[in-house]
């Protein structure tokens, strides 16, 4: 281990970075994880911005854009994460424990937010793998449920073991007290696996394709840029498949500066 933050080194704030402590780390499996910080006093953000997330190596910050996790009024910031075994920082950042100090950015961003939208009725949110995160923090905002009648969030794994806050999801938020009420009645949560045996299989344009993730959910069984509104997060295979077959459907990409029917983040993509 090369980074400070394991030697007992304290780390040293920056303009642009805080020093924040580990409050806790949950291992889901050999390769994901959730870990959360603290929070600045100063810190704010919309629900599905990220910020710039690190460790202190070789003497120098070594950092990477980390999706919210946590709903954007909570009292601590939590990340997902997956485990690259010579990942430059992942496979640092995995053995991190209770205590430890991380660096956080000062200034979250992006376009997987509300705001770079159009009104509409439903809300679709597509992601694989850890790209789950910023939907998590969206999912417990309260104004999503004013802003859509519905919410769906719809989760690709490859195993079922990659399907994490899978039963807070289930639960459709039951343990969320700002939002438990709207979600039970507004919030549909779509899990599928691709490479194991479940109730749902097959990747998310399949679901679209056959119906399956329209199950359960009011209106029409197929996506209408009149009426709803889509935002993708996760491989770049789906977001490039998936924008591709919203623009053929009528879909026009949306920003901060001019919403539009769906989102992606682009920080990410380009």
């Amino acid at each position: 281990m090369n980074d400070m933050a394991h030697q007992g080194f304290e780390l040293e704030p920056t303009k642009a970075l805080s020093v924040e402590k580990v409050l806790w780390v949950r291992h889901w499996n050999e390769h994901l994880f959730s870990f959360a910080v603290t929070r600045p006093a100063s810190f704010r953000f919309r629900s599905g911005e990220f910020v710039m997330l690190g460790l202190q190596v070789e003497g120098k910050p070594l950092l990477r854009a980390y999706s919210i996790a946590s709903a954007a009024y909570a009292e601590e910031l939590e990340f997902l994460s997956i485990k690259v075994p010579d990942g430059p920082l992942t496979s640092r950042l995995c053995n991190i424990k209770e205590g430890d100090q991380l660096y956080l950015g000062r200034k979250p961003t992006g376009t997987l937010v509300a705001d770079a939208l159009k009104p509409g009725s439903r809300l679709f949110l597509l992601s694989t793998g850890t790209g789950l995160a910023p939907f998590l923090s969206l999912v417990r905002d309260p104004d999503i449920y004013d802003c859509f009648g519905q919410v769906i969030l719809v989760h690709s794994v490859r195993r079922v073991a990659d399907l994490a806050y899978r039963e807070e999801l289930e639960s459709q938020l039951a343990d969320d007290p700002l939002v438990q009420d709207q979600a039970l009645l507004q919030f549909h949560y779509v899990p599928t696996v691709t490479r194991e045996p479940f109730r749902t299989s097959g990747r998310i344009g399949t679901l679209i394709e056959d119906g399956t993730m329209f199950q359960g959910v009011s209106g029409p069984a197929k996506l209408d840029p009149e009426t709803d509104r889509v935002m993708l997060c996760g491989s770049m295979a789906m977001i490039r498949e998936l924008a591709a077959q919203l623009e053929e459907w009528g879909f026009e990409e949306g920003s901060n500066a001019k919403p539009g029917d769906y989102v992606i983040e682009r920080a990410f993509v380009d």
